[in-house]
């Protein structure tokens, strides 16, 4: 790993809208420079995308890059960021995606010129590799669309690149149904590893080409996807907490890669990404009820500089079209932040202790995301000599803290949950610290068939 020491070495440093490296934009925003900003998230109503359909496609999207940016306009908003991600059909016919980012930069731009407010597009391609069973990583016919839209939807105008990949998922996905811990470190710290170095070699490569900012990956598939199962009692809450410390290893990579941040929102590993890197982070809490329940609603703002939500229909309410809402439930948590920002260091650490404490004895998956446990966790992340042992470290450092907590009585949980406290630590003390060893040890009792070992260079 590139990075040996924290950037952020003190809790309280871990602060909303201030990160060590800012990021400024080609409109003026910078972020992680002293305020936060809204991310507006959002994706189309039920509908197919066709020949037949694509006007009402480009329609809506049009709709939604106007309604948000008028509702922030009126609130006085002093930036934002529109994340276009995209569907299915929009990455495998590339030219759809590119002709979306066009329109909503167009928009984007009228809006600067006019009224002198400042947004940038995101564009976050989906991984239509994951669609292929094995898996492809490296040499599928997907790839080409998805590094067209990259490059053309930039030159359009989307200026943070992001995606959520997905190598080492078709590893991952049956063993978080199975709590396989072991198998979750192999998923993650072996093959997504390798496939991000892979994946995010090209896409640094082609921002630099064009000026514009690498951003950053989401872990969603693996860390997302286990909070998601734990939220509807499918597997146990601590299990959860421990894949998104294990994530980071995977995450990190794009950083290594040259990513710069804002890192993307949905796979909430982004406090440790800035403890451990400095770049600014972009986050989703109570806003994200329209995609996913999670109970992580106020503890995941404590340390962002974008505040976002979770794909949110183009679909009407009483008030007016759902992102238009959205866009308005996002300015004022900014607002609130960066008012207590502007009133100094006492009043945004009051603030930031608030919005920690409502959650953080709530559920293990908020009680790591607490600014100083990020802090203990990340410098475990860091101390090993491979991606594996980093991941067992930090992993085990998590789960220290849950028993911590536990102990003091300041967190309670059933006997489902704490029942694998134990398990999960003797599996992870189990793992060798030797990424070598680690394979050799996993691959005779992994099934073979999921996927490719070429694929991911081994």
């Amino acid at each position: 790993m590139k990075y040996k020491s924290l950037v952020i070495t003190n809790p309280e440093d871990l602060m909303f809208g201030i990160a060590p490296y800012p990021v400024k934009t080609r409109r003026g925003l910078e972020i992680g420079g002293g305020q936060v900003y809204a991310e507006l998230n959002f994706t189309l109503p039920v509908m197919s995308i066709n020949n037949n359909t694509l006007q009402q496609v480009y329609e809506h999207y049009r709709e939604i890059a106007e309604g948000a940016l008028e509702r922030a306009l009126h609130l006085n908003s002093k930036g934002v960021v529109l994340e276009l991600e995209t569907l299915l059909e929009m990455t495998k016919t590339p030219q759809i995606g590119i002709e979306i980012v066009k329109i909503m930069n167009e928009i984007c731009e009228k809006y600067y010129q006019k009224h002198g407010l400042a947004s940038e597009i995101r564009l976050t391609p989906n991984d239509l590799r994951e669609f292929e069973r094995p898996a492809k990583q490296r040499t599928s016919a997907y790839l080409e669309p998805m590094m067209e839209l990259f490059e053309k939807g930039m030159i359009e105008g989307g200026d943070l690149l992001s995606i959520e990949s997905t190598g080492g998922k078709e590893v991952s996905d049956d063993a978080l149904m199975n709590c396989d811990i072991k198998t979750i470190v192999f998923a993650l710290a072996v093959l997504g590893v390798r496939d991000m170095q892979f994946l995010w070699g090209k896409i640094v490569a082609l921002a630099n080409k064009h000026g514009k900012i690498a951003a950053g990956d989401s872990a969603c598939g693996f860390a997302n996807t286990a909070m998601v199962l734990a939220e509807k009692k499918y597997i146990p809450k601590v299990f959860a907490a421990l894949v998104r410390v294990i994530s980071v290893v995977r995450s990190i990579v794009a950083m290594e890669e040259g990513a710069v941040g804002p890192d993307k929102d949905c796979g909430y590993e982004g406090p440790f990404l800035k403890a451990i890197t400095g770049i600014p982070i972009s986050m989703e809490g109570k806003t994200a009820a329209c995609a996913h329940l999670s109970p992580l609603g106020n503890i995941a703002s404590a340390c962002c500089d974008l505040w976002s939500n979770e794909s949110v229909q183009n679909i009407k309410l009483l008030s007016g079209m759902a992102p238009t809402a959205y866009m308005e439930q996002l300015e004022y948590d900014a607002r609130l932040m960066n008012q207590a920002l502007i009133a100094g260091t006492v009043p945004s650490h009051i603030l930031q202790q608030l919005l920690v404490a409502s959650d953080v004895y709530t559920d293990p998956q908020a009680l790591i995301l607490s600014p100083e446990n990020v802090i203990r966790i990340s410098k475990e992340l860091l101390k090993g000599d491979s991606y594996v042992a980093n991941a067992k470290n930090g992993a085990l450092k998590a789960l220290d803290i849950i028993e911590e907590a536990l102990a003091s009585g300041k967190m309670k949980l059933p006997e489902m949950e704490t029942s694998y406290l134990p398990i999960l630590r003797d599996e992870l003390n189990s793992i060798p610290d030797n990424e070598s060893d680690f394979i050799e040890m996993m691959l005779p009792v992994i099934d073979k068939s999921k996927f490719i070992l070429a694929e991911y260079g081994l």
